[in-house]
Parts: structure tokens; sequence; C-alpha cells
């Protein structure tokens, strides 16, 4: 049995586990050393603006707060802009932020 199989098992097994109003809501596949990435997918009610249907999230403020985690999103922005990203806006409410970003093709996702 292939590794993609044993993983979608997984993630069958994983969403039975939740509760009934849960189940298709989000499921997140993570590195269990926790050094790689994390992708999360989660269905949101509303319908999408920008050009994708898969919105990525990248953490650069992970264990940031306030002042200190924007500093890091800005950061990261300014590093990603003269590449193509584009910056959409900035939202900060005086401890949590994300900056929702647009890629070279036009695709939404958020340094957060």
């Amino acid at each position: 049995m292939g590794t993609a199989v044993r993983e979608l098992r997984g993630a069958s097994d994983f969403k039975r586990s939740q509760p009934l109003e849960q189940r298709d809501s989000w499921f997140a596949c993570s590195d269990p050393s926790g050094v790689g990435p994390r992708l999360y997918f989660q269905r949101v009610p509303e319908g999408k603006a920008a050009k994708n249907r898969l919105h990525l999230d990248v953490r650069v403020g992970t264990g940031l707060v306030g002042e200190e985690r924007l500093a890091a999103l800005e950061a990261e922005c300014a590093r990603l802009v003269p590449l193509g990203a584009v910056h959409v806006r900035t939202l900060y409410d005086g401890n949590d932020a994300c900056i929702p970003m647009l890629d070279i093709e036009g695709n939404e996702f958020c340094i957060d």
C-alpha cells in the first residue's frame, strides 16, 4: 500500500473522529517533527473574490504578538514585494496581525 493511500485513510479516520457539525470544515497536515510546513484546509461559507480557490497562509509570526508580530510580518512583506507580490492591506488589532497579498498571477495569500 502506497504512502498516499495511508495518508488518505488517515484523513478519513480523522474526519470520522470529529463531531458531525465540524466534519468537512477543516483539516491540517503537519510535519510530525514540527520543523516542516503545515498545510491547513478550511471550508468557508463566503464566496471568493480573488482568482484562486486555494488560500495559503505563510506563517512567519508564529509565537509573536503585538508590535513584534507586526514587524515580522511587515519585514516578510517588504521582502516579497520586490519579487512580484502585491501588498493588499495590513490587518492589525494591536495584538494580532495578518497581511493579505497577491502573488504574480493574482492568487491571494496571507502573511500570518
